[in-house]
């Protein structure tokens, strides 16, 4: 209990002072964790054991990650993940390997330590990517499809770095050669088969029980479990969780799932970076600060050099270009694993890999930093913006709510090739319409964060469908306050509610049985041999009169009284104009524009 209220602490000091100086959330973790760590105030102790359980939050991570991404899409990125992440090791590792045979390690050491400094973190430039909301940009998705590729290729690395060692150092070899690739073929045969005919029905039993914490226990259950099994074999936990999200991308559920997961990623992450900046060994630049501080350098120059060059390949220009080197510039945290079975299986000898972890943690702290230089001095005064580098896959509109009144939205909106997220919290519903055809995902419409999720900060319009006042209410408020740019248009439980509703501003407001009714008066009109043109000519003055009422009466709504008075008034008003008409039409003839369909 007192380690985690100091964990909250050490965030709550350094993360808002390195956000209000342009640092990040990011660095201030890190500084957080250095100043709560062994070689700050020493309020923490077991830095790895904290480093190890924090890594859900990269599961976590990555878990969202794969959410956003169906597998349709994540096939086109193909080849960006093979073609642009072979590259990038291959650049990286052959710039890194020459330093270790300069300073005379073996070839084995030079080979292993080059491609552990050659991974970048997973954790610390999507964190930046998502804070720049750069990540649909093209540099973002070669960067992510790069670290993608970096997770499926460590695995395999850290069996390298365990049998390249002595023959005395046979454990990790053997623990590296126990999981044949057929137990690892089967589970994530296993984890396709859960996604596509256990999880699915899980969720919508579970949601159809209308208990949110439950849904929340089956997210966790899920993107934990996985992870889990892929560790089990001797995968990435990271990439079975990404496989997961992957797999329920497609899903209704998958905004929920998202808004179920984020406190918890946000957290575990925060937790993750905290741990990195404890388990520095920060006495190391006291006893030899030269050989830190020239391979800090020297590892970070060449892979910001590398990663330029491959900027070029994979047609990134200007300063999508340099963005990518500085982005994809630090080591990532799977080479604190790798460095650790190099040296248990003594690839490395142990003084080298102490060093080469230094360095790894400290290149994490480099990227904020330079990305801030290239922020400040690294613009182009004259580059043009490509007018389609902007992926955007969100909806023009959200329709909360989807029920008897949104669904008739929905329809229209559809027929119009118009692009919608349909929201609604009623699991039959979402099930109901996914027969149909609609896109629809489960969750509560007027929680924010499920909003943001599904793209409210690039929707053009917001249409509030739901029927409950209390909630449409909450909803406008939150909508205004944070998407002031997002158009809403607004069902309204009565009048009343109409012109709490026009008094916000709302662009549209409609009674939600208004227009209904009407048509049914219209109706009832025709059945008394009123001819079409005649009911509908009532109909519209009923309507125009309605507007007209409503304008008038927004100011005494509130007194009960004189809105019960001005409504006696208006409707005396309406019915006498209303029979001066009939008797004009009986004294002058009717003109009858319509015929009534036989």
């Amino acid at each position: 209990m007192i380690q985690a209220i100091v964990f909250l602490l050490a965030a709550l000091v350094c993360v808002p002072i390195a956000i209000r100086l342009g640092l990040g959330s990011v660095l201030g973790y890190l500084l957080a964790g250095v100043l709560i760590g062994p070689v700050g105030l020493g309020l923490v102790s077991h830095p790895q054991e904290i480093l190890h359980a924090s890594e859900i939050g990269v599961v976590l991570m990555l878990f969202v990650i794969g959410l956003e991404l169906e597998p349709k899409r994540l096939w086109a990125m193909r080849a960006a993940v093979f073609g642009g992440g072979t590259l990038q090791m291959l650049l990286c590792a052959g710039l890194l390997m020459p330093l270790g045979l300069l300073i005379g390690w073996t070839w084995q050491a030079s080979l292993v330590a080059a491609l552990a400094m050659a991974l970048s973190s997973t954790a610390i430039a999507v964190a930046i990517m998502q804070d720049r909301n750069i990540m649909a940009l093209p540099v973002g998705q070669s960067a992510f499809a790069m670290l993608l590729y970096q997770d499926i290729a460590a695995i395999p690395l850290l069996a390298l770095a365990a049998v390249r060692g002595s023959a005395t150092a046979v454990v990790p070899a053997q623990e590296a050669t126990a999981h044949t690739p057929l137990m690892q073929i089967a589970a994530l045969a296993g984890v396709v088969f859960f996604g596509k005919f256990v999880a699915y029905p899980l969720m919508r039993f579970v949601a159809r029980m209308q208990v949110r914490e439950l849904f929340t226990a089956v997210s966790l259950l899920i993107a934990l479990g996985v992870a889990a099994l892929m560790e089990q074999v001797g995968l990435s936990m990271g990439l079975g969780a990404f496989l997961a999200g992957v797999l329920l991308a497609s899903s209704e559920y998958r905004h929920a799932l998202e808004v179920d997961i984020l406190p918890f990623k946000g957290l575990l992450l925060g937790l993750f970076f905290i741990a990195v900046g404890m388990s520095m060994q920060l006495g190391l630049l006291a006893s030899a600060p030269l050989q830190v501080l020239l391979g800090l350098l020297a590892v970070v120059a060449l892979k910001v050099l590398a990663l330029w060059l491959l900027g070029r390949l994979i047609s990134l220009q200007g300063q999508a270009r340099r963005t990518l080197a500085v982005l994809l510039s630090q080591v990532g945290e799977f080479a604190f694993v790798v460095l650790a079975a190099g040296k248990a299986s003594a690839v490395l000898p142990g003084a080298d890999a102490d060093l080469l972890t230094l360095i790894a943690a400290l290149s994490m702290v480099t990227t904020p930093l330079l990305l801030l230089a290239l922020d400040r001095w690294g613009q182009d005064a004259a580059e043009p913006q490509s007018a389609d580098e902007m992926h955007d896959e969100k909806p023009k509109v959200i329709l909360a709510g989807y029920g008897r009144y949104g669904q008739t939205v929905g329809r229209v909106l559809t027929a119009a090739k118009i692009p919608a997220t349909v929201i609604d919290h009623d699991a039959q519903t979402v099930d109901l319409a996914k027969r149909f055809g609609f896109k629809v995902y489960f969750g509560d419409a007027a929680h924010p964060d499920l909003l943001h999720a599904a793209g409210l900060g690039q929707a053009r319009t917001l249409v509030v469908a739901m029927d409950d006042t209390a909630q449409i209410n909450a909803l406008i408020a939150h909508v205004q306050r944070h998407y002031p740019q997002v158009k809403i248009i607004a069902r309204a439980r009565d009048a009343r509610h109409a012109m709490d509703l026009h008094d916000k501003g709302i662009l549209h407001v409609e009674r939600e049985l208004f227009e209904g009714s009407l048509q049914t008066a219209r109706a009832t009109l025709e059945s008394l041999d009123f001819d079409r043109a005649e009911a509908k000519e009532f109909a519209d003055n009923f309507r125009r009169y309605s507007r007209q009422f409503m304008q008038s009466a927004r100011a005494h709504r509130h007194d009960e009284k004189a809105l019960i008075d001005q409504v006696r008034q208006s409707r005396e008003q309406f019915e006498q104009q209303m029979q001066t008409d009939l008797d004009r039409r009986k004294t002058h003839g009717s003109t009858k524009g319509w015929k009534a369909e036989v």
